[in-house]
């Protein structure tokens, strides 16, 4: 907490009972080569967590958990937003592991301070929950923007993709239900999912939708015909996307959003 220039590299964590890195409020920091290995039927296991932390290189590690593999966060609900503390230049890259409840990797829910320039790529999931989850909720305030995730493929993962809201849990009950997050400027390409089971989920906020959503070179292999993209309070555009992405998604006036 409160440190900067940090290198964690090259060891073991075995059973965590929380979160197993945690760096709050903290600069120029690297996470490399690390194993972490939680029980995967044990919540709130993430492996590694910046949170309200700017400079941060996270690369080359293996993740099993009991919850998100990676979860960039940035203070929750009235006491984030007080410290307005960012979570910002991120980049998150060689990641691989496991989660049977939780996602790949996470921004959110705790945002309240705000996250910007974060880039991840080049992960490995399977026998996952999710993939790649953005998540949020009223009260939270704050805002998600310029956020870059490419080059992920992912095997038996249950849904690939999901933005959301709905988060429902805040400190107490001082919470303000009028502090709505923003999101906008979030760049989804080069994403194979194999064995998926749901099709994406991208549910935001009514009175503050999700905005400037880009999906490119997206394919999600084994979903049943019927199943569809389930979109509400967002908008964005898509290029080279299977199966069909929703309409809120195809119609937006933009030749330029995803080029």
């Amino acid at each position: 907490m409160n440190s900067r220039n940090i290198l964690i590299s090259n060891l073991t964590f075995r059973n965590s009972p929380f979160w197993t890195i945690h760096p709050v409020y903290c600069s120029n920091v690297v996470v490399k080569g690390m194993t972490i290995l939680a029980p995967l039927n044990a919540p709130n296991t993430d492996g590694i967590d910046p949170d309200s932390s700017t400079n941060v290189c996270i690369e080359d590690c293996y993740i099993e958990s009991g919850d998100d593999l990676v979860a960039i966060k940035s203070g929750w609900d009235q006491y984030g937003i007080k410290m307005a503390r960012p979570s910002s230049n991120i980049k998150v890259r060689r990641i691989s592991g496991t989660t049977p409840t939780c996602s790949g990797v996470g921004i959110g829910s705790e945002m309240s301070g705000g996250i910007f320039n974060v880039t991840i790529e080049n992960m490995h999931v399977w026998n996952s929950a999710a993939g790649v989850r953005i998540k949020t909720d009223k009260g939270r305030g704050g805002y998600i923007a310029n956020i870059t995730i490419r080059n992920i493929m992912m095997e038996r993962v249950k849904i690939p993709i999901r933005l959301s809201r709905g988060s429902n849990d805040h400190p107490d009950d001082r919470w303000d239900p009028k502090a709505i997050p923003k999101i906008r400027g979030i760049f989804i390409s080069n994403i194979v999912s194999l064995n998926s089971t749901k099709a994406p989920v991208l549910a935001g906020i009514r009175g503050a939708s999700f905005e400037g959503l880009c999906f490119k070179n997206v394919t999600l292999l084994g979903l049943s015909p019927n199943e569809a993209w389930h979109c509400e309070f967002v908008s964005g555009c898509t290029n080279a996307v299977f199966p069909l992405p929703c309409p809120h998604l195809q119609n937006n006036g933009s030749s330029t959003c995803c080029s």
